[in-house]
């Protein structure tokens, strides 16, 4: 049996802000923003290169998670010297590159309600490995 992870939702307190940071900084590509009836927004958007998504909303009980409370979602880079890089252009705020063991690489991320975000490159995960 095959299962894929697509869509994880992200708690905020307010979907325009939020789809500006994921979209216009991170550079998320939003493939849905739409209001199925009143008072129930839902804002799907997936990075570059992925398979899942994030999901921003209000009115579904998806969305109900305290603001910030989401932690460590990863965002797999082939360089994150380069990623970081390009991100902190953008006007993103990235903690300094780690090794945090084994040859792995973290930065942090946080968007403007405190979830949190890790870059992270796996040297060994790299061409057709990635």
């Amino acid at each position: 049996m095959e299962m894929k992870l697509e869509l994880v939702p992200v708690p905020v307190t307010d979907v325009d802000r939020a789809l500006a940071f994921y979209a216009e900084q991170l550079g998320f590509v939003v493939d849905v923003d739409v209001r199925p009836a009143d008072g129930v927004r839902v804002v799907q958007l997936t990075p570059p290169g992925s398979a899942c998504s994030i999901g921003l909303g209000t009115g579904l009980a998806a969305y109900e998670a305290p603001p910030g409370s989401l932690r460590g979602l990863h965002l797999v880079v082939t360089d994150i010297t380069a990623a970081r890089a390009e991100l902190v252009g953008r006007g993103v705020d990235v903690g300094a590159v780690t090794d945090v063991g084994g040859g792995v690489l973290y930065a942090s991320i946080e968007d403007p309600d405190g979830n949190t975000l890790t870059l992270q490159e796996m040297p060994w995960r790299t061409g057709e490995a990635f």
